[in-house]
């Protein structure tokens, strides 16, 4: 029964790694903390579309949330054991990581 479970859990994490856009995310989340704001500019997506990704990325415990006055910050979830494997298979995206040189962060 719990072999079942944890295949139903690897299936689940596999399909969220699945996405081109969340593997980014979590390329660029590599050693920071972002804001949604940062991942919008950095990614140009809307916010709503943001923080879609980023639920599937908390709900199977691969992002930590903090929530700072009306911002949300991510950062990744290195208790996570998928995460912690797969790290150093994420490659940088150089243009994602120019992009967020550019990044003028949230207007508090």
């Amino acid at each position: 029964m719990s072999t079942a479970l944890g295949l139903d859990e690897m299936v689940e994490e596999f399909k969220v790694l699945g996405d081109k856009t969340r593997l980014r995310i979590l390329s660029l989340l590599q050693g920071r903390e972002l804001c949604v704001c940062d991942l919008t500019e950095v990614f140009e997506i809307s916010q709503p579309g943001v923080s879609q990704h980023m639920r599937r990325l908390r709900q199977i415990g691969f992002v930590n949330e903090r929530r700072g006055g009306q911002w949300t910050y991510y950062s990744l979830n290195m208790r996570n054991p998928l995460i912690a494997l797969l790290l150093p298979m994420f490659p940088k995206v150089k243009e994602d990581e120019e992009r967020l040189t550019r990044v003028k962060g949230c207007i508090t």
